[in-house]
């Protein structure tokens, strides 16, 4: 059985009722909705430009202006056709959803734009926030990441959790999160499109920065896709340390196959966690990490095994 994407909280917000902050159900198999339109029972109010501010819970950077000025011409002539959705705070009224029709209607100096005003939390308007970038996928990776890790430090919420209210599943926003454990520089990458996610995944499979950075970097500049670039991190990673700082007594390295490793990365993506998979001649290991029973559940769920 289906449930709401959305949780309690943002479903008496979207209804216009005062918003509260309750837990989400720990499963569901979410249903997103539609980006909120007024109701029939809404306000529209006419507010001044000038006291409309963008809230810094918005998870979206970065905004086109090819974008933004196509937006402003079909202002121009057709006016704004949704209002936008706002909350009073301190004196002035802050966006929930809406950000690109403020920002056009600022390239047009407009006096007045059309608001619907709601009550809601921090919680609730980060939650519509990330729905309604989701849904039009506004967002890079890297954005959408931070604002699934921003619901799981500020607010407390697990993976479970933040996966039913944004309609992703919890492997989509475990993988997301991931993407924050590369060096900025490379997130950066990821942010301006220069590398795609399936290339910072796989960059994911080196353990250290540095080599992390220096691999992104010879991936751009080789044009390299994603396959390729799994040929290379396995190659890096059969490198190992240098010969100086190895121990006289320690194992030989043994290279990873590169198809090794592309299994392995499937599995993590599957399980939402590390997996190590140890392979030789047809013999092996797999290795799942967990770091709660939760996580463990979970893990025996994915393998259909009862912990009865």
């Amino acid at each position: 059985m289906s449930k709401p994407a959305l949780g309690r909280g943002l479903g008496a917000l979207l209804a216009g009722s005062p918003a509260t902050t309750l837990p989400a159900p720990a499963l569901a198999v979410p249903v997103m909705p539609a980006v909120p339109l007024p109701d029939a029972g809404d306000r529209v109010r006419r507010v001044p430009l000038d006291r409309v501010r963008p809230s810094a819970l918005q998870p979206r950077k970065n905004f086109s202006d090819d974008a933004l000025r196509e937006l402003s011409d079909s202002i121009r002539e057709q006016g704004i056709v949704q209002p936008l959705i706002v909350r009073e705070r301190d004196g002035f009224f802050e966006l929930i959803a809406g950000e690109r029709r403020w920002r056009a209607s600022q390239l047009l100096k407009l006096a007045e734009v059309p608001v619907i005003v709601r009550e809601a939390d921090d919680r609730a308007v980060l939650e519509l926030a990330l729905i309604e970038n989701l849904q039009r996928e506004n967002l890079n990776a890297i954005e959408e990441a931070l604002g699934y890790a921003q619901l799981a430090e500020q607010f407390n919420l697990t993976q479970e959790e933040i996966a039913t209210k944004v309609g992703k599943s919890r492997t989509a926003v475990a993988n997301a999160t991931r993407l924050l454990k590369l060096p900025l520089s490379v997130q950066g990458f990821v942010r301006e499109g220069r590398l795609s996610v399936g290339h910072a995944k796989v960059i994911l499979g080196l353990s250290g920065e540095t080599e992390q950075s220096h691999a992104a970097e010879r991936v751009i500049k080789e044009g390299l896709n994603v396959r390729q670039t799994e040929g290379l991190i396995a190659k890096l990673q059969s490198r190992g340390p240098k010969p100086s700082s190895l121990n006289a007594n320690a194992p030989a390295i043994v290279p990873v196959d590169a198809n090794i490793a592309r299994l392995e990365e499937r599995m993590r993506e599957k399980f939402g966690t590390k997996v190590h998979l140890k392979y030789t001649h047809g013999r092996g290991t797999v290795e799942i990490a967990f770091f709660s029973d939760d996580e463990l559940q979970r893990v025996l769920e994915i393998l259909n095994i009862s912990s009865d």
